[in-house]
């Protein structure tokens, strides 16, 4: 490696790591104290290599399909079931058993779209799953598989971290 090419590295290095001690700073106090700055250091020399960046941002676009797949169908499910009480409403069905059917038809309604919103919550902690295993497989510090609330929040920041970077111009001296 030249020298020109080592000082641009160093350079970006120095940068990177500048950019995630400021945003550290913007978090609030509970999750700075977790994430220390040998972290940073590291996550730092891991976004020199920028194939980071476009695992995080296929891993975030596949996040978001997934979330409006799930958001449809569960528009689809509200409607058919609205489409059912409007059938049920236009019948001939005499007043007293229209009613009683009508709360129980919306019974069960709920328990479906509940039992369905149970289901979205796995699919989405799966695919959570899945993200922190291709990050932490490709390396990158502070990822690994966990279901622990408060090492999840701070792999969220630590994905927003590189997002941001991703979005900034990645070059100290053109900024």
């Amino acid at each position: 490696m030249t020298s020109d090419n080592q000082n641009e590295k160093q350079s970006r290095l120095y940068f990177l790591n500048e950019q995630l001690q400021k945003m550290v700073k913007e978090l609030p106090r509970k999750y700075q104290q977790r994430i220390p700055n040998e972290l940073l250091c590291e996550l730092a020399e891991c976004l020199l290599d920028e194939t980071l960046y476009s695992i995080v941002k296929e891993l975030t676009d596949i996040q978001h399909v997934t979330e409006k797949q799930m958001f449809q169908k569960r528009l689809e499910i509200i409607n058919t079931h609205s489409v059912s009480i409007q059938k049920l409403l236009k019948s001939d069905l005499a007043e007293p058993g229209k009613t009683e059917t009508r709360l129980r038809l919306q019974a069960e309604h709920r328990k479906n779209l509940r039992e369905f919103d149970k289901k979205i919550v796995t699919e989405l902690d799966e695919k959570r799953r899945e993200q922190q295993n291709t990050l932490h497989m490709a390396g990158v510090p502070g990822f690994d598989v966990t279901d622990d609330a408060g090492r999840i929040q701070v792999q969220i920041r630590l994905c927003d971290f590189i997002i941001r970077l991703c979005l900034m111009d990645k070059k100290p001296d053109e900024g």
